[in-house]
């Protein structure tokens, strides 16, 4: 329970992070906060806008913006944004600016933040991660971070549980 809490920190900040870059560069792309609107998605990514926008007009009464349908998509959103289906209309135009850091090609990427999707959603399941390799998880987050925004992990390290925790384990961080 205690690393799973101390990670919580270390995900929600690169959740975020890839949120508002992948936003920002779409707003910059399409010229508008509601990019979704003229952005050439596919049925599936766009039915997932459909319904964060249902869940707003029910929660608020259809006094919603922009921001408050970015923050509902899910992580898995955003992380979709970056799979083959989309490379031509949202990729190559504009998301790859989103990691101004990352030199590679875009599938080792979205690898990466599948696998840290993955470990978010056991976490928020309460389900088991004893058997991951841990600190390998912890370093690929700030990898990810840094393709994203170098100061983030300077700012994150100041309140980072993770190692701290994964050193108490017996055998220390090992695993």
């Amino acid at each position: 329970m205690e690393v799973s809490e101390a990670f919580y920190g270390p995900l929600h900040c690169l959740e975020i992070t890839l949120r508002n870059a992948e936003h920002d560069r779409l707003c910059a792309q399409y010229g508008r906060n509601d990019w979704w609107r003229v952005a050439p998605l596919d049925e599936h990514t766009a039915t997932k806008v459909a319904v964060a926008r249902q869940k707003l007009l029910r929660r608020c009464a259809g006094d919603f913006t922009a921001d408050d349908v970015v923050a509902e998509l899910s992580f898995g959103f955003w992380v979709s944004l970056l799979s083959r289906r989309h490379d031509r209309h949202l990729w190559v135009p504009a998301l790859h600016r989103a990691f101004p850091h990352y030199t590679g090609s875009r599938e080792p990427l979205r690898e990466s933040l599948q696998t840290m999707l993955l470990l978010r959603n056991r976490i928020m399941h309460h389900e088991p991660i004893h058997h991951r390799h841990l600190a390998a998880d912890h370093a690929k987050i700030y990898t990810l971070l840094g393709y994203l925004e170098l100061r983030i992990g300077s700012w994150l390290r100041a309140f980072d549980r993770v190692p701290e925790v994964l050193a108490r384990r017996p055998g220390g961080a090992r695993t």
